[in-house]
């Protein structure tokens, strides 16, 4: 960060202007915002951004050695490191072979000839990567967390979700519009005439909106019995008669599968109409678009400048990533667990994981000491959450076992077969995992990520490396800065296992209810209360967000901020804690969480967020969670009625 740092503290970060009792995050990260606008190729600009893309210049100059390492030997970790970014750098190349290298894909798809084949089609194409009419992939078993099971869940849209094909409001028709012209475009790069082009991306939108209809809405995913069928072959059989199961786990390379979660049946039940309804040709209209829709950035430029035309309709974009950004992203998704091995050896220091590892007891510790406080909860459930928290497991930094890429075949181009391969390896170690027993060790996120999370199957909360750099975490902070940034995400992670969807699972990931009836209706009172104060807040002037959306990881703000607070007055560094520059401890936590959340965001990427996103922007992030903190009103001496003080206290744990 080049601004300017004292003692832990970013002042120049505070805008005096905005009066702290009306809007904090707008007192504590105004003249951030000021500072740094959104570039143009992003859609926000946040401390993520900003972190995320000092982490892809590391990765990049990693990349860039392997290329010159005169030692890379063939099916090497190096060899692969080099010519995927190599391939992918070199646009001379990609521009020479234009469609050429998905002419094998393509022709797969215009010889199909019958339903059978084109389920065919459609396994090889998901195995590549290809959003073709559903996702399959693995999970653990939610009522035997220690089995993986296959999953089918609902999928096949080229728009982000759902509502973009039935809200009927002007913004997304317009989009709608602009998609349908979009897929037309490509058709028209791939060397259709205008006329057949249209005709045929009315005929996909038409398919894609029958998909969304049937699909079910994000609110209710988040329901875990609602996305919980357990079907054997016959079972599947009956509910989507037109559809193989049993050939088709065969075409994935896995006829072993017997039983599999089809988490969303009204969906399947209604593709299945659809595959007997719709033509032979329309479907292969249809996986021809989403051939080319998942290929087209990592193709020639038209293709990829056509590709970004959508994602600015949608995000607000206003250029393209530079190719650099563009190749290690993709790079990071094929070899992500190889890079990340070589991050940590040059970038993360021992004594940071040793640090936070002292935070993440320190707020276990807190929490323990608020379940075992509770006056509303009773002695069985008391005692059914203490157990869960214990069981709780925390990681930091990285995994202790690393990937092994030697099935992978990278080259030296083209690009875009460099991306297919890797997606199909990515599917087959997905795959592979079915019906095994879990694998305690394995990490969902890279090392070098800047992000963390909560696995309700695992009760167990993961802090990659990436994340571990300032202002998230600074060895050279306060610790008041420190529990307020990195504290925050820890408590927000550790209260995912006690929001209102991983309160459902026990303390070894199984759902399952541990509650007493009457804790658990005072719990959903207590979640109501969430879901009702995000309701009111709006993006935009006049969208709102969706409060049983928003609800777990508002839910998780609120008590990680709060056990954060409480963990930080009980550490030994609290009565050592000093004023800095006319702020309290007490004022320079509640700094340090606003600080972690300071972002600028278009307009047209609030909306996608109020649509799509669980978690609610951040100014409602911060000011949400605060205005329900005790703490937080004496720490600032916030009088009663300012809108950073909730008339109706939502209060969780």
């Amino acid at each position: 960060m080049t601004e300017t740092y004292s003692n832990g503290l970013y002042l120049d970060w505070i805008d005096q202007s905005i009066k702290k009792e009306q809007n904090f995050f707008g007192y504590a990260n105004g003249n951030w915002q000021k500072k740094h606008p959104i570039p143009a190729a992003y859609p926000h600009w946040s401390i993520f951004d900003i972190l995320e893309k000092q982490n892809e210049q590391i990765v990049r100059e990693i990349l860039e050695a392997a290329t010159k390492n005169p030692e890379k030997k063939p099916n090497s970790t190096t060899q692969k490191l080099s010519d995927f970014y190599l391939s992918g750098m070199d646009s001379k190349n990609i521009e020479r072979l234009g469609i050429t290298p998905l002419n094998t894909e393509f022709e797969r798809i215009n010889n199909i000839k019958n339903k059978t084949e084109l389920q065919q089609v459609i396994a090889h194409l998901q195995t590549i990567g290809v959003n073709a009419l559903f996702h399959f992939g693995q999970e653990q078993d939610f009522k035997n967390s220690r089995k993986v099971i296959g999953v089918a869940t609902q999928d096949g849209l080229g728009l982000p979700d759902r509502d973009y094909y039935l809200k009927d409001d002007a913004k997304f028709k317009q989009l709608r519009k602009i998609y349908v012209n979009h897929i037309a475009s490509m058709f028209k790069l791939l060397g259709d005439n205008a006329r057949t082009a249209v005709v045929d991306a009315k005929k996909i939108m038409e398919i894609e909106t029958a998909l969304a209809s049937a699909s079910m809405p994000l609110c209710d995913q988040r329901i875990p019995c609602e996305i919980y069928h357990i079907l054997n072959l016959a079972q599947l059989k009956k509910l989507t008669p037109h559809f193989n199961w049993q050939q088709y786990f065969i075409d994935l390379n896995h006829p072993e599968i017997k039983s599999i979660n089809l988490a969303m049946p009204n969906f399947f039940k209604v593709m299945d109409e659809k595959l007997a309804t719709i033509s032979l040709d329309d479907w292969k209209k249809y996986l021809r678009w989403h051939l080319i829709n998942t290929a087209a950035p990592y193709l020639s430029k038209a293709f990829v400048e056509e590709d970004f035309n959508l994602k600015a309709a949608i995000t607000g974009c206003k250029e393209l990533l530079p190719r650099w950004q563009r190749v290690v992203a993709a790079e990071n998704e094929a070899l992500g667990f190889a890079i990340g091995k070589l991050y940590v050896e040059k970038h993360f220091p021992p004594s940071a994981k040793k640090a936070v590892v002292e935070i993440i007891n320190r707020i276990r510790d807190a929490l323990k000491n608020d379940l075992k406080t509770l006056a509303w909860m009773t002695p069985q459930t008391r005692r059914a959450a203490l157990k869960k928290l214990a069981l709780m497991k925390a990681r930091v930094g990285y995994p202790n076992q690393w990937w092994d890429y030697s099935t992978l075949r990278i080259d030296r181009g083209p690009y875009v077969l460099n991306v297919l391969r890797a997606n199909a390896f990515l599917k087959q170690h997905e795959l592979n995992k079915i019906g095994k027993p879990v694998d305690p060790n394995e990490w969902e996120m890279t090392p070098q990520t800047v992000n963390a999370y909560y696995d309700s199957s695992m009760n167990m909360l993961n802090i990659p490396a990436g994340f571990l750099q300032p202002p998230f975490f600074d060895p050279k902070a306060p610790d008041a800065v420190n529990y307020g940034s990195i504290g925050f995400v820890v408590g927000h992670e550790m209260t995912h296992g006690f929001d209102d969807e991983g309160a459902q699972f026990d303390g070894y990931g199984n759902l399952k209810n541990w509650w007493k009836p009457e804790d658990l209706q005072k719990f959903r009172h207590a979640t109501q209360c969430i879901i009702e104060q995000f309701s009111q807040y709006k993006v935009n002037s006049n969208i709102s967000l969706q409060g049983k959306l928003v609800a777990g990881e508002a839910i998780a703000d609120l008590g990680g901020v709060t056990l954060a607070y409480h963990a930080f007055c009980a550490s030994p560094a609290y009565p050592r804690a000093k004023t800095i520059a006319g702020y309290t401890p007490a004022q320079q936590f509640f700094l340090g969480a606003a600080h972690s959340f300071a972002c600028n965001i278009r307009p047209e990427e609030l909306y996608r967020v109020a649509t799509t996103d669980p978690h609610p922007p951040a100014m409602y992030r911060i000011n949400g969670s605060l205005a329900n903190m005790p703490e937080f009103q004496k720490a600032y001496n916030i009088a009663a009625n300012s809108p950073m003080v909730n008339a109706k206290r939502c209060v969780i744990w």
